[in-house]
């Protein structure tokens, strides 16, 4: 069955795994989850696959990973900046 995570809610899934972890154990642990974002929908462990990091220490370092290969639209608009207005 899969799981659904929200973008926003990420790091709670995170969370489930013991740290440190490896790349292909993590990306393994969430091939079942799919992350909803502003635009549309990804496979979690697709996304852990494709970071660069051989091995997490924690929950922050792999969602920092993750963000970093996250398309630019998944966050919301592009070039758009929270807090003005």
């Amino acid at each position: 069955m899969t799981r659904q995570v929200k973008l926003s809610r990420i790091e709670t899934a995170l969370s489930e795994l013991s740290y440190p972890v490896s790349r292909d154990e993590a990306a393994s642990q969430f091939e079942d989850v799919t992350l909803t974002h502003a635009n549309g929908e990804l496979n979690l462990g697709d996304l852990v696959a494709d970071t660069s990091a051989e091995e997490y220490e924690s929950v922050e370092d792999l969602s920092t990973e993750i963000e970093n290969v996250l398309p630019r639209d998944a966050v919301g608009e592009p070039y758009q900046s929270e807090g003005e207005g």
